[in-house]
C-alpha cells in the first residue's frame, strides 16, 4: 500500500449542497480508493491568490492506495469525483471559487512532474490551509519524513487566516458515518 496525503477545499455550493456537505461527499467517494482514510478537522481559510471570493473550507485526508495505483490513476479518479460534485475546470477562474478541489499533496516517496500533476505538490510550503490540517493527521512516526518538514514550513509562514471550524470527530459523525460502516477510524480524537 502507498500512503497518500490529499488537501481538500470548497467555497461554493452545488445542487443545494453546502461546502461542508461537498467535503463530506468527496471524502466518502475517496474512501473507495483509500479505504483506510483518516480526515483532519475542517478549517475556514481566507482565499489566497484570488482574494475577492468567499472563504474556503479546508481539510486534509490521509490514507493508502494499492501498490498498483499510479499518481495519474488517482488523479483521474479525483477529477471524476470533482466533476460529479460540480467542478467544471473549463469554466472556472484559476484559484477562483469552486465546489470542490482535491489536490494530491504526497504520493508515497514518489516525485513526479508533468503538465497534469506535480508531486509533492509544488505550493505546499506556502499553504497554511494544507499544512495545518496535514500536521494534525500525518503519522507521528519516523516513517513520516514529511512531518518535521511541514512543521518547519508552517512555522515560517505569516498568518494566513486559517481558523479552526469543526473537529475531525464532528465532521466524521455528521458527514462520513456511512462511509466507514459506522466505525470510528478517524485520527484517534473521537471517543465513540
Amino acid at each position: 500500500m502507498v500512503p497518500v496525503l490529499l488537501g481538500l477545499g470548497s467555497n461554493a455550493g452545488f445542487k443545494g449542497a453546502a461546502p461542508l456537505q461537498l467535503l463530506g461527499e468527496a471524502c466518502r467517494r475517496m474512501c473507495l480508493m483509500m479505504p483506510d482514510i483518516v480526515v483532519s478537522s475542517v478549517y475556514l481559510t481566507r482565499a489566497m491568490y484570488v482574494t475577492e471570493q468567499d472563504d474556503f473550507y479546508n481539510m486534509a485526508a490521509y490514507g493508502s492506495v494499492s501498490d498498483s495505483c499510479t499518481p495519474d490513476e488517482l488523479l483521474r479518479y479525483i477529477h471524476m469525483v470533482e466533476a460529479a460534485l460540480g467542478r467544471d475546470r473549463t469554466k472556472e477562474i484559476r484559484n477562483g471559487p469552486r465546489s470542490i478541489d482535491i489536490d494530491i499533496e504526497l504520493f508515497g516517496a514518489i516525485k513526479c512532474s508533468s503538465a497534469e500533476l506535480t508531486v509533492p505538490h509544488p505550493r505546499i510550503s506556502e499553504r497554511a490551509f494544507v499544512l495545518i490540517p496535514a500536521l494534525e493527521i500525518l503519522p507521528k512516526s519516523a516513517d513520516c519524513e514529511y512531518r518535521e518538514v511541514f512543521a518547519e514550513y508552517a512555522r515560517r509562514l505569516p498568518d494566513q487566516g486559517v481558523r479552526f471550524l469543526l473537529s475531525a470527530c464532528d465532521f466524521r459523525k455528521r458527514y462520513l458515518q456511512e462511509a466507514v460502516n459506522g466505525t470510528e477510524r478517524d485520527s484517534g480524537n473521537c471517543s465513540g
